[in-house]
């Protein structure tokens, strides 16, 4: 069997449910994985920590499901040794973890906390000490309370404050990381923060949500800039994006433009500045009933628009679209919660079709081929791009037996991901990586502690650690760059 994308003029070869096996990466291939500090590290009030809009939110009664905060989470903040040894078990070759903005500057401004980056940096030297690549992501959604006071990112004076952050972290820690990742899917800062209001700080207005979009891109090229001038081991330069495989339901063309919509606002409003140095004009014209863009200064290009060593690539799903025909009830089935708000400004009419399963935990439609699709496109769009896979994994009920998981649904998941990332290799993408989501189970914003995406088992009541059956399955890839039988 084979499978390619129209119009690349390339195949790959392989089984059609995309289980293939003993298919080897190449050498230089890294095997990681992935966290982010609020979900994991707990300690919030400890050590000179500001509250973050995390904090905020999940301390609102309501908002996270049975109340659950990150105060404690895996207690990774106490837990460090522990967990760099359980990394090195796992024969990983790269970590990507997220740098706690409030654990740094209390306030968002400022100067540096101590307490907070000696823990980074023993995070950081632990992990060379183990052999493995750190991969650091400035921002992964935890920005300080302080700065969300002021405006957070619908101001610019977010995105100047996060280029001072930057500066410091990259004073102390530029000369050990390996990778620097601006952003985490900022899409989801920015639509989900304050567009549909499902994540914090639960703002529900268009015209703050794509403000955000800027501000957000505006922040990644200050803290490259930055780093640049700061960092004296000539460091990698990256930005994770989630970004959206979108589908039409039918042929038509009313379908098509309702694809282009969506990519517009999930896709191109953060390629198209970062990788091409302009929004794209459709954006503008689809979303001028809510606002100008006259926050977009006249050298904000030039500033968002820095070379990237390596795109960050986040994939979990597909999104069905269709043009609302406005007899029943529209369908809002994007794969994010829906508490009320539109993570999508200006594209009201456009509807998101449930899919066929099988899913995740989370709803989710498992569809490994809309991977291969993603990176391919990408490849088309931004010839000669290096990219990695920075998150990809499964929410799923894990089953405790006599002290073990055998989680076969992700071994699954993560052979069939794994075997369209190769087949995307086959056809000329320059992947250079994948990143397993998550290392551990962790707190996943607003579904709090109810879902599961860890290779490792953490119970939350005694805070043990346990390889999963995949944490097994994953190390013996990441020691032999070969997917196993």
């Amino acid at each position: 069997m084979t499978s390619g994308t129209p119009g690349t003029g390339t195949t790959a070869t392989g089984n059609a449910d995309y289980r293939d096996g003993g298919l080897e990466f190449p050498a230089s291939f890294i095997f990681g994985s992935a966290t982010a500090s609020y979900q994991i590290e707990g300690a919030v009030n400890e050590d000179g920590r500001g509250p973050s809009i995390w904090d905020t939110f999940s301390h609102t009664p309501g908002l996270v499901v049975n109340g659950n905060t990150g105060d404690v989470a895996d207690d990774h903040y106490h837990r460090l040794e522990e967990d760099l040894d359980l990394m090195k078990s796992l024969n990983l070759q790269a970590y990507r973890f997220s740098i706690a903005w409030p654990r740094i500057q209390p306030t968002g401004r400022g100067p540096a906390n101590p307490a907070g980056l000696d823990f980074y940096s023993r995070l950081i030297d632990g992990l060379i000490a183990r052999g493995i690549r750190p991969v650091a992501t400035l921002y992964h959604w935890d920005l300080p309370q302080a700065l969300e006071d002021e405006g957070g990112w619908r101001v610019r004076s977010t995105a100047e404050a996060f280029g001072d952050y930057a500066r410091i972290v990259g004073e102390a820690f530029g000369d050990r990381i390996h990778t620097w990742t601006t952003l985490n899917e900022p899409w989801c800062s920015a639509y989900l923060g304050y567009g549909s209001g499902a994540h914090a700080p639960g703002v529900t207005d268009p015209e703050s949500a794509l403000r955000a979009v800027h501000h957000l891109n505006l922040a990644h090229g200050l803290a490259i800039m930055a780093i640049r001038e700061v960092a004296s081991n000539n460091p990698q330069f990256s930005v994770t994006l989630n970004l959206h495989v979108v589908r039409p339901a039918t042929g038509s063309d009313e379908d098509a433009d309702a694809v282009r919509q969506i990519e517009a606002l999930g896709n191109r409003a953060f390629t198209g500045p970062m990788l091409l140095g302009a929004y794209p004009a459709d954006l503008f014209e689809d979303t001028k009933e809510i606002t100008d863009w006259s926050f977009v200064f006249s050298n904000d290009l030039h500033i968002i628009n820095q070379p990237l060593d390596v795109l960050g690539v986040n994939y979990y799903s597909t999104n069905l679209v269709r043009v609302w025909p406005g007899d029943g009830p529209k369908q809002n089935a994007d794969g994010h919660k829906d508490v009320g708000g539109s993570p999508w400004p200006g594209a009201g009419r456009v509807e998101f079709l449930a899919q066929p399963g099988p899913y995740t935990e989370m709803g989710w439609n498992i569809e490994p081929s809309g991977l291969e699709e993603l990176l391919v496109s990408l490849h088309g769009q931004f010839p000669g791009q290096p990219m990695m896979i920075t998150e990809n994994g499964a929410a799923f009920d894990d089953v405790v037996e006599d002290g073990a998981i055998h989680d076969v649904d992700r071994i699954d998941y993560l052979r069939r991901h794994l075997t369209a990332a190769h087949r995307a290799v086959q056809q000329g993408v320059d992947l250079r990586g994948y990143f397993v989501w998550s290392l551990m189970d962790n707190f996943e914003w607003s579904y709090g502690y109810s879902k599961r995406f860890g290779i490792v088992r953490v119970d939350y009541d005694t805070l043990v650690r346990t390889r999963k059956d995949s944490a097994l399955w994953y190390a013996e890839l990441a020691a032999s760059n070969r997917l196993p039988d």
